[in-house]
This record gives C-alpha cells, structure tokens and sequence, in this order.
C-alpha cells in the first residue's frame, strides 16, 4: 500500500494539528466552544485582509469545518479596498498555497478615504466595516469572523484605560446594532500572536503586513501607531513590572467587581456606586448586628495587640 500524498493546502492543515495542536488548534477550538461562537447551521463570512491573523484564522476555519461534530457553512471574503497590484498578488498566492476556496470583492474604498484631508483612516476604517456587513448579509450569512488575537484584547484594553479614561475590551463576539440577525465573532481570541507569527515562518508562507497606501515607505517603524506603543509599554510591563501583566490583563476584563468601582455604564445609561450605596451599607450592618460581627471582631483585636498608648498632648493644646 502505497504512502498517502497531500496537497500544499492539506499539509498546512496538518501542521495545524501536530506541531501548532497545543498553541492554535486547541485555542481555536477552546474558544469556539467557551464563548458558544459556533451553531449548527451558521453561515460564517470569513474576513481576509490578507494579513497573517486573518489567513490563519481562515485556514483554522477550513479545517474546523471539515471535521467538526455538526455542519456549518464559512465563506471567505477577501475584500479588496483598492490594494496595489503587487500586495493583491501576495493574497492570491498565499489564498493558492493554502487552499482558501476566498471570493475576492474590489471597492474603491481607498480610493474615497485619501481624499479627504483630514482623518483617512477612521473613514476607510468605517467605509470597510460598512461594505464588510453589506456582503455578509448579501450573501446570507448570519455570522462575521474576525481575526483578532489574544494580543489585540488586552493591548485594546489597555488603550481604552490609557486613552479614553473607560474600562472596556474587545469581546468574543457581539451582535450588530445595524443588521438584525447577524453576529462579529472572533474565533483566535485566545490565541498569542508570536504563535501566528512562529506558524508562518514554519509554513514558510509571506503575509502582507500593511497594504494601507498612507503607511507606505514607513514599514521601517518610523511612523508609530497607539497600538504599537501598547504593545510596546505592555513588553516592557511584563520585562520590568510582573511576568503575568498580559495574563493579569486579560483575566482583569471578566473578574470585574461591580462593588468596587465608582461607576459603569449599562445599554447607554451611566450608573454610580451611590445609586445602591445606603442600601448596601444598611445590609451590611443588619448582618454585623445578627452576626455579632463587631463584638467577635474587637476580641479578636484585643488578643492580636497590647493595649493602646495615647497621647493627648496635640489634642489638649489644639482641641480642647
């Protein structure tokens, strides 16, 4: 019996599940299943930019597909803001090498966002989220992937503390609040990116690392971002400050005391520790009084120190 060949793309599926198992696959499958972000029936629009989040996430895609427990449909979207010829070229190379069965949709996007004088990129940012929804619906999906990583959570956590002055992150998944019916999720959300990174140098696959015409000429870091000095200040944190600042961060966004922080804001409304204030604190003594809490606690006090020194002498000049 002869040995059994494989294709490019399936080799690459492969290493998936033998050399990156513990560090992609099972984060993959882990989070699809502790955040519910997969159903029987789904049909998931698989955005591609053609940068190494998204072509992994759509490989992990593939692969869960073809082997998971119930059926559900993915169709990959690369969606063409107007990508110069040699990083479009780069896409469809690598959409060749893995196997990606992607439609690719051109806009004219860039286009339209560099005219404008001022703040291109939020409104290409806009314009492409905007075109992105478009499609999912128009061809029926009910589901968008995204592909952030464990890396893009906790450096936008750390941006909105810094920044914006608000505790918040990016979550798994989250529904639209302009199409009924269809959901963002974001399957690598437990995934590092040094992971990503390591999967394709092994892979020995290229990804486009910024195909954004107002970025050009600067892949040398020249020009810096908010995001690249977070991860910046993050590395630093965890080399200097405490090895766990990025797990500490992370675990932070889902062990928040709702008793212990000043305020927060729930469906557009802005709430304050005072609004239950009298009521906990009557709660409170209404247990330390059935309990006994306060005459337990003065014993225990008076065994643990000596007896207290006072001195009088400022209270008696300045009090009297």
């Amino acid at each position: 019996m002869g040995k059994r060949t494989f294709t490019h793309g399936q080799e690459l599926e492969r290493l998936l599940t033998t050399e990156y198992r513990v560090p992609l696959w099972c984060k993959f499958t882990k989070a699809a299943k502790t955040y519910e972000l997969i159903q029987p029936g789904d049909h998931i629009c698989c955005c591609i930019s053609g940068g190494k989040d998204s072509m992994v996430m759509a490989l992990l895609l593939k692969h869960l597909q073809r082997y998971s427990d119930f059926p559900f449909q993915v169709t990959y979207l690369v969606m063409n803001p107007g990508y110069e010829e040699e990083h479009l070229n780069l896409i469809k190379s690598n959409l060749e090498k893995m196997e990606i069965p992607a439609r690719i949709v051109s806009t004219d996007i860039f286009q339209i966002a560099y005219m404008q004088t001022r703040s291109p990129c939020y409104l290409c940012a806009k314009m492409r989220r905007g075109a992105l929804y478009r499609i999912a619906k128009m061809w029926g999906c009910n589901k968008i992937a995204l592909g952030h990583h464990y890396d893009d959570v906790i450096e936008t956590t750390l941006m909105n503390m810094l920044n914006a002055g608000s505790f918040q992150t990016m979550l798994p998944k989250l529904p639209s609040t302009h199409y009924k019916g269809m959901e963002v999720i974001r399957p690598m959300y437990l995934i590092r990116e040094a992971d990503i990174i390591a999967f394709g140098k092994t892979a020995d696959i290229q990804f486009i690392r910024c195909a954004c015409r107002f970025t050009k000429g600067h892949e040398d870091g020249t020009l810096t971002s908010q995001r690249q000095a977070t991860k910046e200040l993050i590395a630093k944190l965890k080399d200097t400050y405490n090895p766990r600042v990025e797990k500490n961060i992370f675990a932070a966004a889902g062990n928040v005391e709702l008793g212990k922080i000043l305020g927060y804001v729930s469906e557009g409304s802005e709430h304050t520790f005072l609004e239950d204030y009298e009521i906990k604190k009557n709660l409170q003594n209404e247990m330390i009084e059935t309990t006994s809490a306060e005459e337990m606690a003065i014993e225990k006090a008076i065994k643990e120190h000596r007896d207290f020194v006072i001195d009088d002498t400022f209270f008696e000049r300045f009090g009297g």
